[in-house]
């Protein structure tokens, strides 16, 4: 069966959460490891989708990965400017890597923020080690904006992307 991607159902939240906190625990990008507050932040897929779009990556009923699209305007948004959307927090379950559940979650990303009146430019923030992610993002033309590098703790500096729609 192909894959498919829709929006996360309340049923799924706890299990999309721990994919996410486990991508990003397994992949060294929390810099407490257990003890790290955004931990809380990555498992907390009811919140996320309260306050914006939680796409999944699903195949034969079984959740593959995640992620966050917010709208122009959007509490959940950190870089964007009005006219721009955002994605976060995009996450595959390791065992589904390298299957296109990653890059098929941004492209429906890329597809909202199209269908969106008014929006100019889909952006995110990644971190340095995030490379495999920074591949889909360069391959969907997604062009870095150093310009707009930002730390949201003291040590974290992140890279952001803009693709321009």
């Amino acid at each position: 069966m192909d894959m498919v991607i829709r929006a996360v159902r309340p049923a799924e939240y706890v299990e999309l959460g721990e994919i996410t906190a486990r991508a990003y625990l397994a992949d060294g990008h929390l810099d407490f490891n257990e003890d790290d507050h955004y931990l809380n932040v990555l498992r907390d897929v009811a919140g996320r989708a309260a306050e914006g779009e939680v796409l999944v990556a699903v195949r034969d009923e079984r959740l593959l990965g995640g992620v966050t699209f917010a709208a122009p305007g959007s509490p959940l948004a950190d870089i964007s400017a009005p006219d721009e959307a955002e994605f976060r927090m995009l996450a595959v379950a390791h065992e589904a890597r390298g299957q296109g559940a990653g890059e098929a979650l941004v492209r429906a990303c890329v597809e909202r923020a199209r269908a969106l009146e008014g929006v100019t430019g889909l952006v995110l923030s990644t971190q340095r080690s995030m490379a495999g992610a920074h591949r889909i993002y360069a391959r969907l033309g997604f062009v870095r904006t150093p310009e707009r590098d930002w730390a949201p703790i003291e040590g974290l500096t992140l890279l952001t992307y803009r693709l321009k729609l």
